[in-house]
C-alpha cells in the first residue's frame, strides 16, 4: 500500500490567509467563505512561493476561452487596446459585500482595490471602480483608456449620478460615502479618458474579473 503524499494549502483568500498542512485546516479557513481562493502545492516552498505571488498565475490558468462569434465577427471588433486599464467589481449577493479593483489590462497586475464592503451591488462597484479610474488616470496624467464590462456603470458616468435603487443604512454608509465622492469628483473634474465597454463575447472575462463565476 503506497504511502500518501503529504500536500500543503495555500489560502489567498479566506477567514485567514496562509500556508497550511492539513486540509481541515484549510477547510476551516474556507467553509461559509464567498469567494474563497486556495490550492495544494506538493511542496511547503512551492506553497510559500504561490502565497507571496498572489493566486492569479495558480487559478485558472488552464481555462482556455473560445469564443463563438464567427471569424468576421472577430475581425470587426479587433484586438483590445492594450494602453488601457480595466475595472471590474465583484458582489456576492445583490445587495451583498462587494469589493472592486482596476488593473493593468495587458498584464493584470492589480494598480488600486478597494473592499470588501458589507453591503453594495454590483452596479455601484462598476461605478466606483470607473470613477476610481479616471481620477487614478488623471492623477498619473495617463492617456491610456479605460474598459469595463458594464453598460450600467457607463451610463451613470455619463450622467454624473448613481441610479442605484439600493436604499442608505448604517451597513452600506462606507459604500454610500464613496458614492457621493465620485459624484462630486464627476461634477467638478473634466476627464479626456476614453471609457470602453470590454467585448466579453470575443475577448473572454475581462482581465481585472475576480474570478467567481
Amino acid at each position: 500500500m503506497s504511502k500518501k503524499k503529504k500536500k500543503y494549502y495555500t489560502v489567498w483568500k479566506g477567514h485567514k490567509t496562509g500556508v497550511f498542512e492539513k486540509w481541515d485546516d484549510c477547510k476551516a479557513q474556507i467553509k461559509d467563505f464567498k469567494g474563497a481562493q486556495y490550492k495544494s502545492f506538493a511542496t511547503f516552498e512551492a506553497a510559500k512561493k504561490a502565497l507571496k505571488d498572489g493566486p492569479k498565475d495558480y487559478i485558472g490558468k488552464s481555462k482556455s476561452f473560445k469564443s463563438e462569434l464567427s471569424a468576421e465577427q472577430l475581425k470587426k471588433i479587433g484586438q483590445p487596446n492594450y494602453n488601457s486599464i480595466s475595472v471590474d467589481a465583484a458582489s456576492s449577493g445583490n445587495p451583498g459585500k462587494m469589493e472592486y479593483r482596476g488593473v493593468d489590462t495587458k498584464t493584470k497586475k492589480q494598480l488600486f482595490i478597494q473592499g470588501p464592503f458589507e453591503e453594495g451591488t454590483n452596479n455601484i462597484g462598476e461605478f466606483l471602480a470607473i470613477v476610481h479610474g479616471l481620477a487614478f488616470l488623471k492623477q498619473h496624467n495617463s492617456d491610456r483608456i479605460i474598459y469595463t464590462d458594464s453598460k450600467t456603470a457607463m451610463s451613470w458616468v455619463r450622467k454624473k449620478m448613481c441610479n442605484s435603487k439600493l436604499e442608505r443604512n448604517a451597513k452600506n454608509k462606507p459604500v454610500f460615502d464613496l458614492v457621493d465622492r465620485a459624484v462630486k469628483w464627476l461634477k467638478e473634474n473634466n476627464y479626456t479618458t476614453t471609457i470602453v465597454k470590454w467585448e466579453t463575447k470575443a475577448w473572454g472575462e475581462i482581465p481585472a474579473d475576480f474570478g467567481r463565476k
